[in-house]
């Protein structure tokens, strides 16, 4: 019945959107959208974090900000890839030069974000800074690169939903010609937009960032949630397939179990590491 309509041309086609991968092509040299939605996310996350450093009792200075974004990049990047090899692609490993191929795709956000906390634990011992706290700032700027990522993914018409009826459904090139979800929309506006409006309200309409690793717990929870959600309309990953038909639930889904559980304890425990916060800019303590 679905294949039908979808040869009826009942649905939107994606090919009729006249997206391209391809940001700019000189013929020598190409710039996908997929690059461009990392180094957007960086960049505004970088100019996020400076304007909330510059709030009062915050744990760093701005100085501090732009070894942090050195740092967080590295996380993203290296365990966004190891964390896609090894959870989604450990085929990858029979060649090792394709694992060095990021800009093909192909990277975890589990991984990633497993990658930007070792980041920041690193970076907070070698500058002698508060580990939650400043993950609690980070958590506050990931939802810029949440947001580009998944649009990037859209517009690379990859990492499409599941066969669907709904009105809104896609007909994605490499979806067998059938009517998808486009979850990856579903992903840009709940991991994206709804967790940096969650968090930025938290963040300068309550006292949360004083409470050490309330930020950080709120955002596990949320894109923990979300991604958990979203997986019932997204379609598993091919050679994943097997663990969604004999668990019921997917790989993402397995893995923001853990990220949920991790997110409750922070925030259940976050009132009794509220303490006196000495500014590192600003002007007066926070009690």
């Amino acid at each position: 019945m679905l294949s039908m309509l979808a040869e009826a041309g009942s649905y939107l086609n994606y090919s009729d959107l006249g997206l391209d991968p391809v940001a700019l092509d000189l013929g020598f040299f190409q710039l996908r959208w997929y690059s461009l939605a990392y180094l957007a996310g960086i960049l505004i996350g970088y100019w996020y974090l400076t304007r909330l450093v510059d709030a009062p009792g915050a744990p760093m200075a701005r100085r501090h900000a732009d070894d942090m974004i050195f740092y967080a990049t590295l996380g993203i990047i290296l365990g966004g890839r190891i964390g896609y090899v090894l959870f989604y692609q450990p085929s990858l490993m029979e060649n090792p030069i394709n694992v060095l191929k990021v800009w093909e795709g192909g990277m975890s956000l589990h991984g990633g974000a497993l990658g930007t906390i070792i980041a920041i634990f690193i970076f907070s011992r070698v500058h002698k800074l508060p580990f939650l706290r400043i993950c609690d700032y980070i958590a506050c700027c990931i939802p810029f690169g949440l947001l580009f990522g998944r649009l990037a993914n859209f517009v690379n018409g990859e990492l499409w939903g599941r066969v669907t009826d709904v009105p809104w459904a896609i007909i994605f090139p490499t979806g067998d010609g059938l009517p998808r979800h486009p979850s990856q929309l579903y992903e840009a506006g709940l991991e994206g937009l709804l967790l940096f409006a969650i968090l930025a309200y938290l963040f300068w309409r309550t006292q949360a960032r004083y409470k050490p690793g309330l930020l950080m717990g709120v955002s596990a929870i949320v894109y923990g949630a979300s991604r958990f959600v979203v997986e019932y309309f997204r379609q598993p990953d091919r050679q994943l397939q097997w663990l969604a038909d004999q668990t019921g639930l997917s790989m993402g889904q397995w893995l923001t179990v853990p990220m949920i559980l991790l997110g409750l304890w922070l925030v259940l425990t976050a009132k009794a590491r509220r303490q006196r916060i000495e500014p590192i800019v600003g002007q007066d303590s926070i009690a």
